[in-house]
């Protein structure tokens, strides 16, 4: 079972790799899998968000039907 881990949590992690990176103090071939490795956790963050995006943008009816909520 893959262990699902929290959106935060991966934020944390790219910032964490974002700021070694920037530093400029790892040899090439770490900076490729960090690199490798943020690229993939942006992926599963926009993943997520558009996930939620879709979750919020429907409400439930009064008959609990689920409906588009329509933003004026």
């Amino acid at each position: 079972m893959e262990k699902v881990v929290k959106f935060e949590d991966q934020i944390k992690e790219l910032e964490t790799i974002i700021n070694e990176l920037e530093n400029g103090e790892v040899d090439l071939d770490t900076s490729i899998e960090k690199y490798t490795k943020a690229m993939s956790l942006v992926k599963s963050c926009d993943e997520k968000l558009k996930k939620i995006d879709e979750q919020v943008s429907k409400i439930v009816t009064e008959n609990n039907e689920i409906k588009d909520f329509d933003v004026e």
